[in-house]
């Protein structure tokens, strides 16, 4: 009995490895456009993998797609990082600006930095729309969120990115 159950686990991990294997790429792509910097974006990936491993076995057995579970985990991740975080902190002097070892690429290029100032329901929306190419149903069933609501976050999305790109003149 013991060594049925040890197989049985050996396979599942077996199966969660090849599951990262095939999909960190397309999750750390996901997360980036997200948080809006790879680094937070690995950090979230890793924290959000080490809770899908812990219950793959669970994962497997509901009624969805694993790499949908995945992406509905890293939007439930960032939004709850992104509430506990988002609480200004004043201080008396600015600091100084340290040039960063690691710059990202597209830190000024305006798309980038519209697409960063959406809220992060919004900002999943258009990113599983455009950059993942899911349909609205697939929207939806990832995060949760009625066929409804993801149209209309759309709607408001890609209103406020041509406002804000908009030239002016």
């Amino acid at each position: 009995m013991t060594a049925v159950l040890s197989a049985d686990r050996s396979q599942v991990q077996a199966d969660f490895g090849e599951f990262v294997r095939v999909n960190l790429p397309g999750l750390l792509r996901y997360a980036h456009a997200l948080t809006g910097n790879p680094h937070d974006a690995a950090d979230l990936v890793q924290t959000v993998l080490e809770k899908v491993g812990s219950r793959w076995g669970a994962v497997l057995r509901k009624d969805v797609e694993p790499i949908a579970y995945a992406r509905r985990a890293l939007a439930n991740a960032h939004i709850s990082r992104w509430r506990r975080h988002r609480r200004e902190h004043l201080v008396a002097d600015l600091p100084e600006v340290v040039a960063a070892a690691g710059v990202d690429r597209l830190e000024h290029e305006p798309l980038w930095q519209a697409l960063r100032a959406l809220p992060p329901r919004q900002r999943a929306v258009v990113v599983l729309r455009f950059y993942e190419g899911l349909s609205e149903q697939e929207i939806a069933a990832t995060l949760g969120i009625s066929p409804g609501t993801v149209k209309s976050q759309n709607s408001k999305a890609m209103a406020t990115l041509r406002r804000r790109l908009e030239p002016e003149g």
